[in-house]
């Protein structure tokens, strides 16, 4: 371009110093020149958009590769170009604020050369979407899904907290009748789960999920208990609310046809005086292993307790009721089967709980394996908590992190020495606390069922004794609770900081890292914090 036509296109276009304009192809104004002339002068859509620094923007394979490596959560938007993805951008800078430490959001503009060769190496093609972008997520190294959720701050960010949640129920169509005003019958819903919220749970008897509350001019009638209810059923309920039907109670298993012996604290020792082989089971009436292992139980006896030449007999007790027989044995979880010979206790027998596996052994009594040492029991700095002090022992710690689980559980044994060694590295920083909580013990029952417990093991994090988040994903240690606690916070950077200490966790052979400030000559820290969830992946790696 000659100076001449750049003072008369300034002139023109009013422009001033350090600014940026984009003619579009013969129609600039003073230029007779071929089309491709008139493409010299480009615009600077980054600077225009203020596209967020926490957006990185790749045009690379390779850098490619290195950020699906390095993080686990990581959403991409692909635009054929600058100017496609530009209300994107402007949104996704928002988002990345707010999921900054828990996600990572890229851009890769397929419109430039670099990023051409990119999008046709991944095989993305935007031009080819609505709007010329497209938006994919990646989890763990792997692509996970196409983002085909509403593009809005609340749904994007509740997407990368929880990727393989369920979308916002408030976008679920099926929803678009649920309206949250002031009217004479509304529905609403609200997600107790977190600590904050124990009062209000206490207050309207909230023990699992879904607990659905009928309230009347702001007050609280009664529950609503058809969970199995459909979208009519609620609605013909809400035009004539009446309680619920008072339930039909649970004829005890004492109280049923079956072949089972039940003793008491009173009859207990008579019976075993009687009877000089009998294998007997400690149960509770709530117990789900309980309630999945009577069938057999009842089924075993059936054979063994009729038969005039059975090796031993089958008894039960409810240790909720009976808790004399039951402590004098120490008997603390459920299911419990001991054994006993001429009126003595010979053996505990945690391995029986099929019809087969048990009238094979009572024909052929034997020592069970040595029971192996519990977790509890061994030494270490993770503490084991119990209803009684979890909610003291949790307020008093900045950063705890509580595995929720039950011995039986291969997945839980699996966990057990990462945890148990992240816990003794840790073991100086009062601040920071590993966690336990056996789920199958007594009373740990209800705090299991009041911490959202469904499977074992569970990971909770808590921050001064308030529920903090929770990782759901895959339960293997490497493949799983490493990548969970790989996000980040950061102040600052320097050699051997974020892109360091990504590589280090992504790799495949285990690792140990060490976190520490580097003192500088004027007395001053260099910054460099990583937060306790990335110090734990390290940890785990």
């Amino acid at each position: 371009m000659v100076s001449g036509d750049t003072a008369d296109l300034n002139e023109t276009a009013e422009l001033r110093s350090n600014a940026s304009a984009l003619w579009p192809p013969s129609r600039s104004p003073h230029l007779n020149r071929p089309p491709r002339h008139s493409q010299i002068l480009f615009a600077a859509f980054l600077d225009a958009l203020k596209v967020s620094p926490l957006i990185e923007k790749v045009s690379e394979h390779k850098d490619f590769k290195k950020l699906l490596r390095t993080r686990t959560n990581v959403l991409i938007l692909y635009s054929k170009s600058a100017a496609a993805g530009e209300r994107q951008l402007k949104l996704l800078s928002e988002v990345a604020q707010a999921v900054k430490g828990q996600g990572t959001i890229a851009w890769v503009d397929c419109g430039d050369s670099e990023g051409r060769k990119l999008c046709k190496k991944v095989k993305v093609d935007p031009s080819s979407k609505k709007g010329s972008v497209e938006m994919l997520h990646y989890k763990d190294g792997n692509f996970n899904t196409e983002y085909n959720r509403p593009e809005t701050f609340k749904s994007i960010v509740a997407f990368l907290k929880d990727p393989t949640g369920a979308p916002l129920w408030e976008e679920n169509p099926e929803a678009k009748d649920i309206t949250h005003i002031e009217s004479e019958r509304v529905l609403a819903g609200m997600n107790v789960h977190p600590a904050e919220f124990d009062g209000i749970k206490q207050e309207f008897n909230v023990k699992g999920y879904p607990t659905f509350c009928y309230f009347e001019k702001g007050k609280f009638l009664h529950h609503y208990e058809n969970y199995g209810a459909t979208a009519k059923d609620i609605a013909e309920w809400m035009k004539n609310p009446e309680p619920p039907h008072p339930k039909t109670p649970e004829v005890p298993w004492s109280e049923q046809e079956s072949a089972v012996f039940h003793l008491t604290d009173e009859d207990f020792d008579k019976f075993l005086q009687d009877h000089p082989k009998v294998l007997v089971m400690f149960y509770a009436p709530w117990c789900g292993h309980c309630k999945k292992m009577k069938p057999d139980y009842d089924e075993a006896a059936e054979v063994l307790n009729k038969d005039e030449h059975s090796p031993g007999v089958l008894a039960a007790v409810d240790a909720t009721i009976h808790k004399v027989v039951a402590e004098k044995y120490h008997v603390s979880g459920f299911p419990t089967v001991k054994y006993f010979e001429d009126g003595e206790e010979k053996f505990t027998l945690p391995h029986l709980r099929t019809k087969d596996k048990i009238i094979e052994w009572l024909h052929n009594p034997q020592a069970p394996p040595p029971p192996e040492q519990s977790w509890e029991e061994k030494p270490s700095h993770v503490s084991h908590l119990a209803a009684e002090d979890f909610k003291d022992f949790l307020k008093k710690k900045k950063h705890a992190l509580v595995m929720f689980y039950a011995p039986w559980c291969p997945h839980c044994k699996n966990a057990v020495p990462h945890f148990t060694l992240a816990a003794d590295l840790f073991k100086e920083d009062r601040k920071i606390a590993y966690a336990a909580v056996d789920c199958t013990k007594g009373q740990n029952h209800e705090v299991c069922k009041q911490e959202g417990v469904e499977g074992y093991p569970t990971f909770n994090y808590y921050n001064y004794g308030k529920f903090g988040e929770r990782y759901s994903g895959e339960r293997g240690v490497r493949d799983g609770l490493c990548h969970f606690h790989e996000d980040t916070t950061r102040e600052g950077s320097g050699k051997g900081g974020q892109e360091e200490g990504r590589v280090v966790t992504a790799r495949d052979t285990p690792s140990l890292c060490r976190f520490s400030r580097r003192w500088i000559p004027d007395g001053r820290s260099e910054k460099r914090k990583w937060s306790f969830r990335h110090s734990l992946a390290c940890l785990l790696t």
